[in-house]
C-alpha cells in the first residue's frame, strides 16, 4: 500500500483507503471515488496530480494525494 502522491503515471490503482477534511471527502464521493474504485495517475507534477475516474479528470494537491491509500 502507499499514497497516491506516489503512485506512477499511466497505472490503474485501486483506493485502499482516505481521510481528510470532510469537503474533500464529499468531493471525492461526487466523483465515486470510494474505497474499492479504480483510478488512474495521468499526470504527475512537482505539486500535485491529475487522477482519471471514469469519465472525469481531476487535478489535485500533494497534500491531498498523501491521504488517498491505493
Amino acid at each position: 500500500m502507499q499514497n497516491l502522491s506516489n503512485a506512477e503515471a499511466g497505472n490503474v490503482y485501486t483506493v485502499k483507503w482516505m481521510f481528510g477534511r470532510p469537503e474533500i471527502i464529499e468531493l471525492m464521493h461526487k466523483y465515486k471515488i470510494v474505497q474499492g474504485s479504480q483510478i488512474e495517475v495521468i499526470q504527475q507534477k512537482p505539486d500535485g496530480l491529475i487522477i482519471g475516474v471514469q469519465e472525469a479528470r481531476i487535478a489535485m494537491s500533494r497534500e491531498v494525494a498523501d491521504r488517498i491509500k491505493v
